[in-house]
């Protein structure tokens, strides 16, 4: 096989990153990289509003502590917030995460029609 002559020859480069940044995005991807999870999330962000922890683990075919560690990371991750109300546990998406996951879009330059081809 030959190469052309610009082959290997042309810069890549990427924009620096915030460590911060760096950080949040990975926790967010990992967060999303669990199938179980991935389908949590997905879950919570139909709703029109927050949605019950009962209702979440009814839907899955595994055990409340298995949700409850499931909605931790997703908690932590900044995707999902969560407000008790007497003695149940309320979940909804973070605004802020779904920010998230756009400026992360935006620094790898997809335009946003692309990222929002790939939901």
């Amino acid at each position: 096989m030959i190469q052309s002559d610009i082959c290997c020859t042309s810069e890549i480069a990427t924009d620096p990153i915030s460590g911060e940044f760096r950080n949040r995005s990975l926790a967010v991807f990992k967060a999303l990289a669990d199938g179980t999870r991935f389908d949590v999330f997905r879950l919570v962000a139909a709703q029109d509003g927050p949605i019950c922890a009962c209702d979440i683990v009814d839907r899955f075919d595994v055990s409340q502590p298995t949700i409850a560690h499931h909605l931790k990371v997703l908690r932590e991750a900044g995707l999902i917030t969560c407000k008790k109300r007497g003695v149940w546990a309320w979940y909804e998406v973070d605004p802020n995460g779904l920010d998230a996951l756009g400026i992360f879009a935006q620094e790898l330059n997809l335009p946003s029609r692309q990222f929002a081809a790939i939901g």
